[in-house]
Protein backbone atom coordinates (compact mmCIF):
# COMPACT_ATOMS: atom_id res chain seq x y z
CA UNK A 1 0.00 0.00 0.00
CA UNK A 2 1.11 3.52 -1.10
CA UNK A 3 1.33 5.83 1.99
CA UNK A 4 3.04 9.36 2.88
CA UNK A 5 5.95 9.26 5.00
CA UNK A 6 5.25 11.11 8.86
CA UNK A 7 6.98 13.85 7.85
CA UNK A 8 5.01 14.70 4.92
CA UNK A 9 1.57 14.18 6.17
CA UNK A 10 1.59 17.89 8.22
CA UNK A 11 1.84 19.61 4.77
CA UNK A 12 -1.10 20.49 3.09
CA UNK A 13 -2.45 22.88 0.42
CA UNK A 14 -6.15 23.35 1.83
CA UNK A 15 -6.09 27.11 1.07
CA UNK A 16 -4.64 27.14 -1.69
CA UNK A 17 -6.62 23.86 -3.53
CA UNK A 18 -9.72 25.58 -2.12
CA UNK A 19 -8.67 28.66 -4.35
CA UNK A 20 -8.04 26.67 -7.48
CA UNK A 21 -11.20 24.97 -6.94
CA UNK A 22 -13.28 28.08 -6.97
CA UNK A 23 -11.43 29.53 -9.97
CA UNK A 24 -11.89 25.92 -12.07
CA UNK A 25 -15.84 25.82 -10.47
CA UNK A 26 -16.47 29.90 -11.73
CA UNK A 27 -14.77 29.37 -15.44
CA UNK A 28 -16.49 25.95 -16.07
CA UNK A 29 -19.47 28.15 -15.76
CA UNK A 30 -18.51 30.30 -18.04
CA UNK A 31 -16.87 33.08 -15.89
CA UNK A 32 -13.72 34.66 -16.74
CA UNK A 33 -11.70 34.83 -13.74
CA UNK A 34 -8.78 37.32 -13.33
CA UNK A 35 -6.01 35.45 -11.95
CA UNK A 36 -3.96 38.08 -9.00
CA UNK A 37 -2.67 35.23 -6.72
CA UNK A 38 0.39 33.63 -7.76
CA UNK A 39 3.30 36.28 -7.65
CA UNK A 40 5.02 35.73 -10.84
CA UNK A 41 6.51 38.55 -13.14
CA UNK A 42 4.40 38.61 -16.36
CA UNK A 43 6.84 40.90 -17.65
CA UNK A 44 9.15 39.91 -20.20
CA UNK A 45 13.21 40.11 -19.65
CA UNK A 46 15.73 42.21 -20.65
CA UNK A 47 16.30 41.55 -24.38
CA UNK A 48 20.34 41.27 -24.31
CA UNK A 49 19.39 38.40 -21.23
CA UNK A 50 17.22 36.47 -23.79
CA UNK A 51 19.89 36.53 -26.25
CA UNK A 52 22.80 35.89 -24.06
CA UNK A 53 20.36 32.65 -23.31
CA UNK A 54 20.17 31.82 -26.57
CA UNK A 55 23.73 31.93 -27.72
CA UNK A 56 24.68 29.62 -24.86
CA UNK A 57 22.07 27.02 -25.81
CA UNK A 58 24.22 26.56 -29.27
CA UNK A 59 27.47 25.38 -26.65
CA UNK A 60 27.57 22.07 -26.21
CA UNK A 61 29.55 21.93 -23.11
CA UNK A 62 26.80 23.33 -21.30
CA UNK A 63 24.75 19.92 -21.87
CA UNK A 64 27.51 18.26 -20.14
CA UNK A 65 26.80 17.53 -15.86
CA UNK A 66 27.39 20.88 -13.90
CA UNK A 67 28.33 21.86 -10.78
CA UNK A 68 25.95 22.14 -7.36
CA UNK A 69 28.21 24.89 -6.51
CA UNK A 70 27.38 27.07 -10.02
CA UNK A 71 29.66 28.19 -12.35
CA UNK A 72 32.54 30.22 -11.35
CA UNK A 73 31.39 32.81 -13.89
CA UNK A 74 28.34 33.30 -12.09
CA UNK A 75 29.15 33.61 -8.28
CA UNK A 76 31.69 36.09 -9.70
CA UNK A 77 28.96 38.03 -11.07
CA UNK A 78 27.14 37.71 -7.86
CA UNK A 79 30.16 38.86 -5.62
CA UNK A 80 30.15 41.93 -7.97
CA UNK A 81 26.49 42.65 -8.22
CA UNK A 82 26.66 42.95 -3.80
CA UNK A 83 29.77 45.28 -3.92
CA UNK A 84 28.02 47.22 -6.00
CA UNK A 85 24.57 47.30 -5.07
CA UNK A 86 25.42 47.00 -1.17
CA UNK A 87 29.20 47.65 -0.39
CA UNK A 88 29.47 44.29 0.31
CA UNK A 89 32.58 42.30 -0.15
CA UNK A 90 32.07 38.23 -1.01
CA UNK A 91 34.44 35.70 -1.19
CA UNK A 92 32.59 34.17 -4.72
CA UNK A 93 34.15 30.78 -3.80
CA UNK A 94 33.40 30.09 0.04
CA UNK A 95 30.60 32.91 0.25
CA UNK A 96 28.19 32.49 -2.37
CA UNK A 97 25.91 29.64 -3.75
CA UNK A 98 23.92 29.13 -7.25
CA UNK A 99 20.51 27.88 -6.63
CA UNK A 100 17.50 26.54 -8.54
CA UNK A 101 15.83 29.39 -7.53
CA UNK A 102 15.66 30.94 -3.82
CA UNK A 103 12.71 29.00 -3.24
CA UNK A 104 15.18 26.04 -3.78
CA UNK A 105 17.41 27.43 -1.29
CA UNK A 106 15.05 27.88 1.40
CA UNK A 107 13.64 24.69 1.51
CA UNK A 108 16.78 22.76 2.09
CA UNK A 109 18.04 25.26 5.17
CA UNK A 110 15.89 23.54 7.94
CA UNK A 111 17.24 20.07 6.11
CA UNK A 112 20.70 21.25 6.49
CA UNK A 113 20.53 22.90 10.33
CA UNK A 114 17.73 21.74 12.09
CA UNK A 115 17.54 18.02 13.89
CA UNK A 116 13.96 17.09 14.71
CA UNK A 117 12.61 19.06 17.65
CA UNK A 118 15.00 22.24 16.94
CA UNK A 119 13.30 25.52 17.35
CA UNK A 120 12.69 27.73 14.09
CA UNK A 121 11.71 30.69 14.32
CA UNK A 122 9.55 31.86 11.13
CA UNK A 123 7.65 35.41 10.94
CA UNK A 124 3.89 35.15 10.69
CA UNK A 125 2.49 35.42 7.89
CA UNK A 126 5.41 34.12 6.11
CA UNK A 127 6.16 33.34 2.31
CA UNK A 128 4.43 29.50 2.74
CA UNK A 129 7.94 27.35 2.04
CA UNK A 130 9.58 28.66 5.49
CA UNK A 131 6.83 26.02 7.46
CA UNK A 132 7.27 23.10 4.99
CA UNK A 133 11.17 23.34 5.13
CA UNK A 134 11.28 23.08 8.99
CA UNK A 135 8.10 20.19 9.04
CA UNK A 136 10.14 18.30 6.68
CA UNK A 137 12.87 19.14 8.90
CA UNK A 138 10.66 17.80 12.17
CA UNK A 139 11.64 21.08 13.67
CA UNK A 140 9.23 23.04 16.44
CA UNK A 141 7.65 25.69 14.79
CA UNK A 142 7.47 28.97 16.78
CA UNK A 143 6.12 32.15 15.06
CA UNK A 144 7.32 35.45 15.16
CA UNK A 145 4.01 38.09 15.25
CA UNK A 146 3.94 40.46 12.39
CA UNK A 147 1.58 43.24 12.71
CA UNK A 148 0.55 46.07 11.56
CA UNK A 149 1.45 47.88 14.62
CA UNK A 150 4.80 46.78 14.98
CA UNK A 151 5.59 47.52 10.82
CA UNK A 152 5.23 44.54 10.62
CA UNK A 153 8.57 43.59 12.08
CA UNK A 154 9.15 40.51 14.62
CA UNK A 155 9.62 41.72 18.24
CA UNK A 156 12.86 39.95 19.43
CA UNK A 157 11.90 41.11 23.05
CA UNK A 158 8.51 38.85 23.49
CA UNK A 159 10.53 35.66 22.13
CA UNK A 160 10.54 33.74 25.57
CA UNK A 161 14.15 32.82 27.20
CA UNK A 162 13.75 28.85 26.99
CA UNK A 163 12.20 29.26 22.88
CA UNK A 164 15.59 30.84 22.17
CA UNK A 165 18.11 28.73 23.97
CA UNK A 166 16.84 26.02 21.83
CA UNK A 167 16.44 28.02 18.22
CA UNK A 168 18.80 27.08 15.38
CA UNK A 169 17.73 28.93 12.90
CA UNK A 170 15.33 32.47 12.48
CA UNK A 171 14.08 33.54 8.84
CA UNK A 172 13.34 36.88 8.37
CA UNK A 173 12.29 38.12 4.91
CA UNK A 174 12.26 42.11 3.39
CA UNK A 175 11.21 43.71 1.28
CA UNK A 176 8.64 41.53 3.37
CA UNK A 177 6.14 38.73 1.15
CA UNK A 178 3.42 38.83 1.62
CA UNK A 179 3.08 42.21 3.96
CA UNK A 180 5.25 43.94 1.83
CA UNK A 181 7.31 45.91 4.09
CA UNK A 182 10.56 47.02 4.35
CA UNK A 183 12.77 46.87 6.87
CA UNK A 184 15.67 49.42 7.28
CA UNK A 185 19.35 48.86 8.33
CA UNK A 186 18.95 49.72 11.81
CA UNK A 187 16.69 46.74 12.19
CA UNK A 188 18.88 44.14 10.38
CA UNK A 189 21.65 45.42 13.22
CA UNK A 190 19.49 44.62 16.04
CA UNK A 191 18.04 41.20 14.11
CA UNK A 192 21.82 39.65 13.60
CA UNK A 193 22.72 41.33 17.15
CA UNK A 194 19.96 38.96 18.58
CA UNK A 195 21.08 36.07 16.17
CA UNK A 196 24.79 36.49 17.79
CA UNK A 197 23.55 36.69 20.99
CA UNK A 198 21.72 33.59 20.91
CA UNK A 199 23.47 31.65 19.09
CA UNK A 200 21.11 31.45 15.77
CA UNK A 201 21.66 31.24 12.13
CA UNK A 202 20.16 33.97 10.88
CA UNK A 203 18.56 33.43 7.46
CA UNK A 204 17.28 36.33 5.05
CA UNK A 205 15.35 35.95 2.29
CA UNK A 206 15.78 39.25 0.18
CA UNK A 207 13.94 38.30 -2.81
CA UNK A 208 12.20 41.69 -3.35
CA UNK A 209 14.94 43.71 -2.67
CA UNK A 210 14.97 45.26 -6.30
CA UNK A 211 11.26 45.84 -6.09
CA UNK A 212 11.24 48.91 -3.87
CA UNK A 213 8.56 51.14 -5.22
CA UNK A 214 8.84 54.24 -2.36
CA UNK A 215 12.18 56.33 -1.47
CA UNK A 216 13.09 53.44 0.77
CA UNK A 217 16.11 51.53 -0.50
CA UNK A 218 15.87 47.94 1.25
CA UNK A 219 19.25 46.88 2.78
CA UNK A 220 21.20 43.51 2.77
CA UNK A 221 21.27 42.16 6.51
CA UNK A 222 25.30 41.80 5.36
CA UNK A 223 25.49 45.62 5.61
CA UNK A 224 24.77 45.10 9.52
CA UNK A 225 28.39 44.68 11.19
CA UNK A 226 29.29 41.09 12.14
CA UNK A 227 26.45 39.83 9.93
CA UNK A 228 28.72 37.45 8.09
CA UNK A 229 29.70 35.76 10.80
CA UNK A 230 26.02 34.78 11.56
CA UNK A 231 23.70 35.24 8.58
CA UNK A 232 23.22 34.24 4.99
CA UNK A 233 20.82 35.66 2.50
CA UNK A 234 18.92 34.58 -0.33
CA UNK A 235 18.36 36.07 -3.47
CA UNK A 236 15.62 35.88 -6.36
CA UNK A 237 17.37 36.40 -10.04
CA UNK A 238 13.87 35.30 -11.23
CA UNK A 239 11.71 38.02 -9.42
CA UNK A 240 14.32 41.08 -10.37
CA UNK A 241 15.24 39.93 -14.05
CA UNK A 242 11.83 38.40 -15.18
CA UNK A 243 12.97 34.95 -15.61
CA UNK A 244 10.71 32.86 -13.08
CA UNK A 245 10.56 29.86 -14.88
CA UNK A 246 14.55 29.47 -15.40
CA UNK A 247 14.59 28.90 -11.85
CA UNK A 248 18.01 30.98 -11.10
CA UNK A 249 18.99 32.45 -7.52
CA UNK A 250 21.40 32.28 -4.93
CA UNK A 251 22.96 32.37 -1.44
CA UNK A 252 25.88 34.37 0.14
CA UNK A 253 26.97 35.20 3.43
CA UNK A 254 28.44 33.15 6.10
CA UNK A 255 31.14 30.54 4.90
CA UNK A 256 30.52 27.80 7.01
CA UNK A 257 27.05 27.84 6.41
CA UNK A 258 27.33 28.00 2.89
CA UNK A 259 29.36 24.96 2.89
CA UNK A 260 26.89 23.18 5.03
CA UNK A 261 24.19 24.03 2.11
CA UNK A 262 26.63 23.16 -0.41
CA UNK A 263 27.01 19.47 0.99
CA UNK A 264 23.66 19.02 1.05
CA UNK A 265 22.70 20.52 -2.74
CA UNK A 266 25.87 18.34 -3.50
CA UNK A 267 24.06 15.23 -2.73
CA UNK A 268 20.56 16.09 -4.58
CA UNK A 269 21.18 17.74 -7.57
CA UNK A 270 24.14 18.99 -10.06
CA UNK A 271 23.04 22.08 -10.66
CA UNK A 272 21.51 24.65 -12.27
CA UNK A 273 22.08 24.11 -16.62
CA UNK A 274 24.90 26.20 -17.40
CA UNK A 275 23.09 28.00 -20.54
CA UNK A 276 20.67 29.66 -17.52
CA UNK A 277 23.47 30.48 -15.82
CA UNK A 278 25.22 32.22 -18.47
CA UNK A 279 21.82 34.06 -19.02
CA UNK A 280 22.38 35.04 -14.88
CA UNK A 281 25.48 36.91 -16.04
CA UNK A 282 23.95 38.77 -18.52
CA UNK A 283 21.61 39.95 -16.29
CA UNK A 284 23.65 40.75 -13.01
CA UNK A 285 26.28 42.74 -14.74
CA UNK A 286 24.90 43.98 -17.48
CA UNK A 287 22.34 47.02 -18.36
CA UNK A 288 20.07 47.07 -15.33
CA UNK A 289 17.21 49.40 -16.57
CA UNK A 290 14.81 46.69 -16.75
CA UNK A 291 15.05 46.70 -12.67
CA UNK A 292 14.22 50.67 -12.85
CA UNK A 293 11.12 49.39 -15.64
CA UNK A 294 9.66 47.00 -13.11
CA UNK A 295 9.22 49.29 -9.91
CA UNK A 296 7.90 51.48 -12.35
CA UNK A 297 5.35 49.40 -13.96
CA UNK A 298 4.32 47.42 -10.85
CA UNK A 299 3.83 51.29 -9.01
CA UNK A 300 1.41 52.21 -11.62
CA UNK A 301 -0.59 48.94 -11.84
CA UNK A 302 -0.72 49.16 -8.07
CA UNK A 303 -2.19 52.85 -8.43
CA UNK A 304 -4.53 51.97 -10.75
CA UNK A 305 -6.29 48.78 -8.99
CA UNK A 306 -6.01 50.90 -5.65
CA UNK A 307 -7.83 53.54 -7.58
CA UNK A 308 -10.69 51.49 -8.85
CA UNK A 309 -11.27 49.52 -6.09
CA UNK A 310 -11.47 52.93 -3.66
CA UNK A 311 -14.55 53.60 -6.10
CA UNK A 312 -16.04 50.23 -4.43
CA UNK A 313 -15.44 51.42 -1.31
CA UNK A 314 -12.57 49.19 -1.11
CA UNK A 315 -9.69 51.68 0.82
CA UNK A 316 -5.91 49.74 0.11
CA UNK A 317 -2.95 50.90 1.43
CA UNK A 318 0.37 51.98 -0.66
CA UNK A 319 3.20 49.06 -1.12
CA UNK A 320 6.43 50.63 -0.39
CA UNK A 321 8.20 47.42 -2.08
CA UNK A 322 7.26 43.99 -3.64
CA UNK A 323 4.45 43.20 -6.88
CA UNK A 324 2.13 42.81 -3.90
CA UNK A 325 -0.65 45.02 -2.33
CA UNK A 326 -1.14 43.65 1.06
CA UNK A 327 -5.25 44.57 1.59
CA UNK A 328 -6.82 44.60 5.01
CA UNK A 329 -10.39 43.05 4.38
CA UNK A 330 -13.52 45.16 4.85
CA UNK A 331 -16.14 43.91 6.79
CA UNK A 332 -16.45 41.15 9.76
CA UNK A 333 -15.87 38.00 7.12
CA UNK A 334 -12.51 35.72 6.81
CA UNK A 335 -9.89 35.88 4.52
CA UNK A 336 -10.53 32.37 3.26
CA UNK A 337 -14.28 33.17 2.61
CA UNK A 338 -13.83 36.85 1.70
CA UNK A 339 -11.24 35.55 -1.35
CA UNK A 340 -13.60 32.85 -2.57
CA UNK A 341 -16.24 35.38 -2.76
CA UNK A 342 -14.12 37.45 -4.70
CA UNK A 343 -13.69 34.76 -7.00
CA UNK A 344 -17.40 33.95 -7.48
CA UNK A 345 -19.34 36.92 -7.19
CA UNK A 346 -16.52 39.05 -9.18
CA UNK A 347 -14.16 36.73 -10.93
CA UNK A 348 -11.15 37.81 -9.00
CA UNK A 349 -8.81 35.63 -7.85
CA UNK A 350 -6.75 36.77 -4.83
CA UNK A 351 -4.70 35.34 -1.76
CA UNK A 352 -6.16 35.23 1.44
CA UNK A 353 -3.47 35.92 4.06
CA UNK A 354 -4.49 32.90 6.32
CA UNK A 355 -2.64 30.86 3.42
CA UNK A 356 0.81 32.95 4.94
CA UNK A 357 -0.04 31.67 8.69
CA UNK A 358 -2.59 32.66 11.24
CA UNK A 359 -1.62 36.07 11.90
CA UNK A 360 -2.39 36.80 8.16
CA UNK A 361 -6.23 36.85 9.27
CA UNK A 362 -7.55 39.79 8.02
CA UNK A 363 -6.26 40.79 4.66
CA UNK A 364 -5.65 39.14 0.96
CA UNK A 365 -2.78 39.21 -1.10
CA UNK A 366 -3.30 41.25 -4.60
CA UNK A 367 -0.70 40.41 -6.78
CA UNK A 368 0.26 43.01 -9.44
CA UNK A 369 1.14 40.48 -12.53
CA UNK A 370 -1.22 41.55 -15.53
CA UNK A 371 -2.13 44.47 -17.47
CA UNK A 372 -3.40 48.07 -16.66
CA UNK A 373 -6.55 47.00 -18.66
CA UNK A 374 -7.36 44.08 -16.75
CA UNK A 375 -6.48 45.45 -13.37
CA UNK A 376 -8.83 48.19 -14.38
CA UNK A 377 -11.54 45.05 -15.45
CA UNK A 378 -11.01 43.77 -12.10
CA UNK A 379 -11.18 46.68 -10.00
CA UNK A 380 -14.14 47.86 -11.71
CA UNK A 381 -15.97 44.14 -11.47
CA UNK A 382 -15.48 45.24 -7.46
CA UNK A 383 -18.06 47.84 -7.99
CA UNK A 384 -20.80 45.47 -9.16
CA UNK A 385 -19.97 42.79 -6.63
CA UNK A 386 -22.24 41.51 -3.83
CA UNK A 387 -18.89 41.15 -1.69
CA UNK A 388 -19.62 44.24 0.74
CA UNK A 389 -16.65 46.92 1.18
CA UNK A 390 -18.13 49.10 3.55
Amino acid sequence: MVEESARLKPITSGIFAAIAAAIAETEAGGRDVINLGIGSPDLPPAPHVVERLREELYVRENYDYGSSQGLPELRGAVAAWYARRFNVDLDPSSETLVLMGSHDGLAHVPLAFLNPGDVALIPSPHYPVYKVGAQLAQAEIVDMPLTAANGWLPDFDAIRGDVKARAKIMLLNYPNNPAAAVADLAFMKRAVEFARDNDILLVHDAAYSELALGSDVPPSVLQAPGAKDVAIEFHSVSKTYNIAGCRLGFVVGNAAAIGVLLKLKSNLDYGVFKAIQQAGVAALLGPQDIVASNRATYKKRMDIFRAGAAKAGWDIPESPATMFLWAPIPGDISAADFALALIRQAGVAVIPGTAFGRHGEGYVRIAMVTTEDRLREAAGRLVGAGVRFR
